[in-house]
């Protein structure tokens, strides 16, 4: 298994390890707020990779197909601001 494997994997085995004997109520809440936090910081990193690639001369169809999205995905990820306050939603 290469590093990077062994780091996805260690971080999979901690998420079991938070959750580990808790209540289903509990642990609901607290993957709830572990995704929020992942899936914000994610989506910060990757939006800061798209934007390098880009200041580097990349066109959007060369980032789509070395980041495995479509293109569509890169126009989105670029015009998404993370700052900007979102309207809340249902749901």
């Amino acid at each position: 298994m290469d590093d990077r494997a062994e780091e996805v994997q260690r971080v999979l085995e901690a998420i079991d390890a938070l959750t580990d004997g808790e209540p289903p109520e509990a642990r609901a809440k607290r993957l709830t707020e572990l995704l929020k936090s992942v899936s914000e910081k994610v989506r910060r990193e990757r939006r800061e990779a798209v934007l390098e690639m880009v200041a580097r001369g990349m066109t959007y169809r060369q980032i789509a197909d070395v980041a495995g999205i479509s293109f569509g995905r890169v126009r989105q990820i670029i015009a998404d601001d993370p700052d900007k306050p979102t309207e809340a939603q249902d749901g």
